[in-house]
């Protein structure tokens, strides 16, 4: 057991398949990898990468637009698959992490190099506000689709409110990896979009 991933082959299938659903534009396999691809890149400053890992792989796992639960449900279904691989404390910090992307603010937690993994979790699942412009608008195009069921002056309303949220925090990105690497694009591109939003195309 104690060699066993957490996870493994047949979780990875079971979760990509979820991830492939149709209705998913942003939220798929494709935000999934492009997180682990990060999660790789900043190993040696994690403190137990296989749970920032199992965050990344069920941190959307549930995913409809209409829910209001859906980090919840994420979570819960985490608790489920890995409850008989991993000790409660451990796993209990994965259900945090997952819970945590609701809000984008930092667990609870007192141990400083769990704190760090969360942060740096967060903050991977928040990159994409950092992309190069094309890729940033992209995202936009993907997470409006996700949301057709929005009518166009609610969704320009709800979209501002979410972005403005971030671009009035002190700091967007957790980290200071983070900070250097992407805050100054990310405050670019969430101004140049709450721009667009508040344009009247009527």
């Amino acid at each position: 057991m104690a060699n066993e991933p957490l996870i493994d082959d047949a979780l990875k299938n079971e979760l990509s398949a979820l991830y492939r659903a149709g209705e998913r534009h942003y939220h798929g396999l494709a935000h999934i990898e492009a997180m682990l691809a990060l999660a790789e890149d900043y190993r040696g400053a994690l403190g137990d990468p296989e749970a920032v890992e199992a965050a990344i792989w069920f941190h959307d796992a549930i995913y409809d637009s209409r829910a209001k639960d859906n980090e919840a449900r994420s979570a819960a279904l985490a608790s489920e698959k890995l409850g008989g691989r991993i000790d409660a404390g451990r796993l209990g910090r994965i259900h945090a992490m997952i819970l945590a992307t609701a809000t984008h603010q930092l667990p609870d937690f007192t141990n400083d190099g769990f704190i760090r993994d969360a942060a740096l979790f967060l903050d991977m699942d928040l990159s994409i506000l950092g992309a190069a412009p094309d890729a940033f608008d992209a995202y936009e195009r993907a997470v409006r689709l996700e949301y057709g069921w929005v009518e166009e002056a609610m969704w320009r309303a709800g979209r501002g409110a979410v972005l403005n949220g971030f671009l009035t925090r002190p700091h967007i990105f957790h980290t200071e990896e983070f900070r250097l690497r992407l805050e100054p694009q990310a405050r670019l591109n969430l101004a140049r979009s709450l721009e667009a939003l508040a344009t009247d195309k009527g």
